[in-house]
């Protein structure tokens, strides 16, 4: 089974940097998304997962699992692997989830730009406050490789979540301050999802990448 691996808002494919050394001869593909829209997201991973053309399991982390949520209604795809990642319900908007919330930590770090895009500010606070346990010698990946991300993507509702019909993982980042686990808790007993947490901030992938890939194998021995 081939495994697409989707990346959050403002990401690239750099979030999984530390987990394709471990995957091995596991067949897998990178998704860049363009961050334009949901909608645009959406179309661009079920490209690339209809050029793959055989089974697939989807791993999204943060924003992506919005993008997955979708795309998963694929024949092609048997299962979704969520790594603190959002689990959208119908009509549900990624803005809709989090304000049914107290404020996560990490808005105070957000700026939007002049066309009402979003990116974070990675100042030496974020980093304290938002992801510690990210390696200092890592942190300027995501300074130099971070993205803009348009407010559509955010504020486009969902269709028929994947998570109905396919069995779902998910990995709750108990410590993470830009999703906060309580809201991760909540959409993962909602979509029914087989779930794990591990401690640690919101980078998963980049600071748990063994535990990531310990889901990931448990999904695929599943299906």
């Amino acid at each position: 089974m081939h495994i697409v691996l989707v990346h959050g808002a403002g990401g690239t494919p750099t979030t999984w940097s530390e987990l394709v050394p471990l995957l091995g001869d596991r067949p897998h593909t990178l998704v860049t998304n363009p961050m334009s829209s949901l909608t645009d997201d959406v179309a661009h991973t079920l490209g690339v997962v209809e050029s793959i053309g055989g089974p697939v399991l989807l791993v999204g982390h943060s924003y992506g699992g919005a993008v997955i949520t979708n795309v998963g209604r694929s024949d092609l795809v048997k299962g979704l692997v969520y790594v603190a990642a959002f689990a959208p319900d119908e009509g549900e908007t990624v803005n809709g989830i989090v304000e049914r919330y107290p404020p996560a930590e990490v808005s105070k770090y957000m700026r939007r730009g002049p066309n009402g895009e979003w990116r974070s500010e990675h100042t030496e606070e974020y980093w304290t406050e938002i992801g510690w346990d990210v390696p200092v010698d890592q942190r300027h990946i995501w300074d130099s490789e971070s993205r803009q991300s348009d407010n559509r993507i955010f504020a486009e509702a969902t269709g028929v979540p994947a998570w109905r019909t396919r069995k779902s993982w998910y990995l709750v980042a108990a410590e993470d301050k830009t999703l906060p686990p309580g809201i991760q808790r909540d959409m993962a007993a909602r979509a029914g999802a087989i779930t794990s947490e591990v401690p640690g901030s919101h980078f998963t992938p980049r600071v748990r990448p063994a535990d990531v890939l310990a889901v990931i194998d448990r999904a695929l021995d599943a299906l």
